[in-house]
């Protein structure tokens, strides 16, 4: 996620630009809460995608005004009449045919239209008489948090009232601190930050989940006291809903226990991407399998993530946009640890389907291959023959075998003899006499049905 500001016409501009992949859709969400215009960006040669609806419906619930942005319109292959169809199905019509809408045709390669949209969002902001106090204590947003090398706790916020200053002391969720730099878009640090403007703000004391608040407190000691109410107040939250159980509680946890579980422990560089990788994998599950994350957290790939894994059976150490180095990956190379790291979120996902999908059972289809009448029984000294006429399909030496006498299976097993007169075949055609021994099993009767059969193994999936 990213948050920054620009400048027409003397009048400043925040963007906050949240990821377009699926998984993301807990950040749109927050992002839709924050703003005052939403720009719903949609490619002209390509049209409305699931992602695209989503944000139409969050957009729609926020009761925020919204324009769209009609981009690649330089191509060739654009066609912006039918993605205002495809919008206008879903409730956004464009103003030229006669809605509440701005569509606004763009180029983010050549750079077309961009003045026009900017002219809109002004505009449009002017209608809205949007007024911020900048002469009171600021309240931030955080829209991104991480740890950063030097630097500590970090956090990317935009200023909804106020003025936000370095040496204010601020508490935010259960983190809490002084602000000690703050640094805008360009990397600049800044004294001061106004109303609908960004910076990334060091000095707190733990990272802040992303989509907390902000709020400059009057000393120290009150910015402390309030995180640490905030902290418990969160910890007795979820002791409370871990303590209530209901019977039915009851049954799925003994149902949750017969679940194989993939333990995870994720690193990731950044809290928005940590929160949308945990969403999209604890997702993972079917009625055989999950996914458990055991540990978390924003940051690099620490000796002691690796000791939790190598302490822990069944798991895997996961690390996205963090690298292993020195003594982590000398401790993970000498306990035999597997760090996997990704850039790609997709990637991720589809490896943990593909571990789930390994500890899953294997599933089979049965396959009939053929039917037998038993005509007469024969004793040798091995147990008992079946002399049988094959009356469909055929019988496979090796395969299953089920006996099934007045429609009912009274033992399945194996085939292991199949004979043809005096001679050892390995099949049976239709029509055919045929002597059958059953492995293990004495009990054939005339007028029984010898009936074969294979089991097909069928690929797994989630």
């Amino acid at each position: 996620i990213g948050a920054y500001t620009i400048e027409q016409h003397g009048k400043a501009i925040t963007f906050i630009d949240t990821p377009g992949h699926a998984a993301f859709s807990h950040m749109r969400q927050k992002g839709t809460d924050i703003t005052d215009i939403i720009i719903i960006v949609v490619a002209a040669d390509d049209g409305v995608k699931p992602q695209t609806l989503e944000v139409i419906k969050m957009a729609k619930e926020s009761d925020v005004p919204i324009i769209v942005a009609l981009n690649k319109m330089d191509k060739e292959t654009a066609q912006p009449d039918m993605v205002k169809g495809q919008m206008a199905e879903h409730g956004l019509n464009p103003v030229d045919w006669g809605g509440d809408i701005e569509f606004v045709p763009v180029s983010a390669k050549s750079g077309l239209g961009i003045d026009d949209l900017l002219e809109n969002i002004l505009t449009t902001a002017e209608i809205l008489e949007l007024k911020a106090n900048e002469n009171t204590l600021a309240k931030a947003s955080v829209i991104e948090s991480s740890l950063e090398k030097g630097r500590g706790p970090v956090a990317t916020v935009i200023v909804q009232n106020g003025t936000l200053k370095v040496g204010d002391y601020v508490v935010c969720g259960a983190a809490y601190g002084r602000v000690k730099a703050m640094l805008d878009e360009h990397g600049k640090q800044v004294k001061a930050l106004l109303p609908s403007h960004t910076a990334v703000v060091a000095g707190l004391n733990i990272v802040p989940a992303s989509g907390e608040v902000m709020t400059v407190m009057e000393d120290e000691k009150a910015a402390k006291e309030f995180a640490l109410k905030r902290h418990e107040y969160d910890r007795h939250k979820e002791l409370s809903i871990s303590m209530k159980s209901s019977l039915e509680d009851m049954t799925a946890m003994i149902a949750e226990g017969k679940l194989k579980s993939l333990k995870v422990v994720l690193k990731t560089d950044v809290h928005g991407t940590l929160e949308a990788i945990r969403t999209s994998i604890t997702a993972l599950r079917n009625d055989e399998v999950k996914v458990n994350i055991i540990s978390s957290g924003v940051g690099g790939i620490s000796e002691s993530d690796v000791e939790l894994v190598n302490n822990s059976e069944n798991c895997v150490l996961l690390g996205f946009n963090v690298r292993p180095t020195g003594a982590v990956k000398a401790s993970a190379k000498q306990k035999g640890v597997e760090i996997k790291t990704y850039s790609i979120i997709y990637q991720l996902i589809d490896d943990i389907t593909g571990m789930l999908t390994g500890m899953m059972s294997p599933k089979y289809t049965e396959e009939n291959t053929g039917q037998a009448e038993v005509r007469e029984v024969f004793k040798i000294p091995k147990g008992i023959v079946a002399g049988s006429v094959v009356v469909e399909g055929r019988l496979i030496r090796g395969g299953m075998v089920r006996v099934i006498r007045d429609g009912v299976v009274h033992y399945e097993g194996e085939l292991t003899s199949l004979k043809r007169f005096k001679d050892d075949v390995e099949e049976i055609g239709n029509g055919y006499e045929c002597g059958v021994v059953i492995s293990g099993y004495n009990d054939v009767v005339p007028g029984d049905i010898l009936e074969t059969f294979r089991k097909v193994e069928q690929k797994v999936s989630l």
